[in-house]
């Protein structure tokens, strides 16, 4: 099956001006890490959460690393996840030590298929 990548060309012409202005201020800050972008980034994400904490990273591998970490997700644990992601979710997994499982996603969201998740779920029970 030929799965096409996302074209984000049209979102990037719809937002470019908000994009360029944002980059513009922050290389002309200097401030690229723990810069006071950054940290009004953190506190935006934050309370768009509802968090108490938002912690800005150098990519989305990272944030999943972080993610997992935070969880104390390591050896002896399965992550479910989709197939239908980037090398870098799996990846991720592994380097905490955890198993990944691959649930198939539902056709019309490309979410994860909840039935399918239960499966996953029962088979470890009866393997382990």
């Amino acid at each position: 099956m030929n799965v096409p990548l996302l074209d984000l060309k049209p979102q990037l012409a719809q937002l470019r001006p908000q994009i360029m202005e944002a980059v513009t201020r922050v290389v002309d800050s200097t401030g690229y890490i723990l810069g006071r972008e950054v940290n009004e980034l953190e506190e935006k994400i934050a309370a768009y959460c509802g968090a108490a904490h938002g912690i800005g990273v150098s990519s989305g591998t990272d944030a999943l690393l972080v993610s997992l970490m935070s969880l104390d997700i390591g050896p002896g644990d399965l992550v479910l996840t989709t197939p239908y992601t980037f090398f870098a979710t799996m990846g991720t997994v592994l380097r905490v030590g955890a198993q990944p499982v691959f649930v198939d996603v539902e056709p019309d969201s490309l979410n994860m298929d909840p039935d399918r998740m239960a499966e996953a779920l029962a088979a470890d029970r009866k393997n382990g």
